[in-house]
This record gives structure tokens, C-alpha cells and sequence, in this order.
């Protein structure tokens, strides 16, 4: 595969919030900074260097916070599927994972946007596997693990752990971190984006395909300099050293010449939920 490159978000709003009991259920909705601050300051960014991004957001945003995600939507970038209140996939089993996904999809449509892909939470798709996203009609699943592969005409995506911000300091991704820097102690935000330089430097050297995860929620975190120093590499990178593209666009290819891939992802059993 030509060296390819995804931007990718996860996370938008209460939802993820509301799922782990950190707002009360009668929680006052549509005023979360990520979707009322940091969202937009980061469309403004992405638009300043013509990168295109996709944002795997949870299906209650469809109905918190429509105008923004047609805005999203109106800019380039892509948005994609997240369970509908960041619900632990592989823990649901089939029918609720099919419920989820009908729910989900049928919120999007409402406000005129199709959804071609997930990401699970947690990172693994759970024993139903791809059958579940193959009958929703979904285009594309972005796991944890590593290579591209096509089943059955469902592309598949992985991301690495190592590629997403949330490692450098949630507990069960200690490993993940010794990876990274050599030591299961949280890793700073500077160390974290000169990991992904180094790694984006590697992936146009020897091709294939990356995903970068990043949370708005995290983004304080990483702070403004070092995002900014992220984005401006990646915007050196699409102006011809590799291709930055959305998954969507990204998963066509695969498919359009799904016998290259067959087989050609291998999924990673570890997830942040421990």
C-alpha cells in the first residue's frame, strides 16, 4: 500500500461521559468544551493546513449536537461511528452491538450524514467480529492492531496503541508505553508527538499505512505548541512525501482491490479497558 497516513479523533462531547457515570444521567446537555471550544479551534487549525481528518464520534452527538457535526462534515473531513454512547464494544455481543449500530446509523442520517466506518471502544470487535458491521452495511472497522486487510467486503484499518494519546497514561496500556520510551511511566506530550514524528518519518521510508489517534478531550493535555508541531509535520508530509487521507477514502482503495489485502490485518487483543 502507498505510504498512507490517517488523522484521526475520537471522542466528542458528554457521551463517553455519560457512559462511565461521570455526569448524572439528568446531566444538562450541549454545553461540553470539547464540543463548544475545542472542536471548533481544531477545525480551524486542520483547515489552515488543508489536512483532512476523520472524527469517530459517539451517535447521541447526531442529536446533542447536529450543527456541529454537519459542520465537520462541511469542511472535509469524515465522520464515523463510535457506539452510540461510547459503550465497551466487544463486550456487547452481536445483538446489542447490531442495536447500537441501527441506532446510530438512522441518528446520522437525520441530519444528512452517511456513516461509512467504526471504531470500536476499546479497540477490539469482539466475537461477532465483522459480520455484525458487514449487515449494517458499514464500509470499514479502525481496531486495534496493526496492517490493512479486507474480509468479505469490509475493509480493515487497524490503529496501533502506540499511535494514540491515551497510552502515555492510562494504567492498562503500561506496556504499550514501555514501546514507546522504554518504561511504563506516563510519557510526556513532547516525547509522545516526537514518537509520532519519528514514526511518520518511518512510514514514508518504508510505506503502509498509519493512524494517528488523538481525543479532543486530551487535547489541554497535549498542549497547543505540541499539537501544533504535529500538525505542521503531517502537513509536510501530504505535500508529497506520503498521503494523508481519511479512512473512508482510505478503505475504497482496499476494497477496490480487496485480493492485495485479504488476510492482511492482524488484530490486537489489548485494550484500555485492562
Amino acid at each position: 500500500m502507498t505510504a498512507t497516513l490517517a488523522l484521526t479523533f475520537d471522542n466528542l462531547g458528554e457521551a463517553a461521559e455519560l457512559e462511565m457515570g461521570a455526569l448524572p444521567a439528568a446531566a444538562p446537555s450541549g454545553g461540553h468544551r470539547t464540543a463548544t471550544e475545542v472542536l471548533p479551534a481544531l477545525l480551524d487549525r486542520l483547515d489552515g493546513r488543508e489536512i483532512a481528518a476523520t472524527f469517530f464520534v459517539e451517535g447521541l452527538n447526531a442529536e446533542i449536537y447536529p450543527d456541529l457535526l454537519r459542520e465537520v462534515a462541511g469542511r472535509g473531513h469524515e465522520v464515523a461511528y463510535h457506539a452510540w454512547r461510547h459503550e465497551q464494544w466487544d463486550a456487547l455481543g452481536a445483538a446489542r452491538q447490531a442495536e447500537n449500530l441501527t441506532r446510530g446509523i438512522a441518528a446520522f442520517e437525520r441530519i444528512g450524514i452517511e456513516i461509512a466506518g467504526l471504531r470500536p471502544p476499546g479497540g477490539l470487535l469482539g466475537p461477532s467480529g465483522l459480520d455484525v458491521l458487514r449487515e449494517a452495511g458499514l464500509r470499514y472497522c479502525s481496531p486495534a492492531g496493526a496492517g490493512v486487510g479486507a474480509e468479505d467486503g469490509v475493509a480493515l484499518l487497524p490503529f496501533q496503541w502506540r499511535h494514540l494519546d491515551a497510552s502515555c497514561v492510562l494504567p492498562p496500556l503500561a506496556a504499550v508505553r514501555e514501546q514507546i520510551a522504554g518504561s511504563p511511566d506516563p510519557i510526556a506530550p513532547t516525547a509522545f508527538v516526537d514518537s509520532l514524528r519519528a514514526e511518520i518519518d518511518r512510514l514514508v521510508d518504508d510505506g503502509g499505512y498509519m493512524a494517528i489517534v488523538l481525543h479532543p478531550f486530551m487535547l489541554d493535555w497535549l498542549g497547543e505548541e505540541n499539537l501544533d508541531a504535529l500538525l505542521d509535520r503531517i502537513a509536510v508530509a501530504a505535500a508529497g512525501e506520503l498521503e494523508v487521507a481519511r479512512c473512508a477514502d482510505a478503505a475504497e482503495r482496499v476494497l477496490a482491490s480487496p485480493e492485495r489485502f485479504a488476510g492482511g490485518a492482524l488484530l490486537d487483543a489489548t485494550s484500555w479497558a485492562g
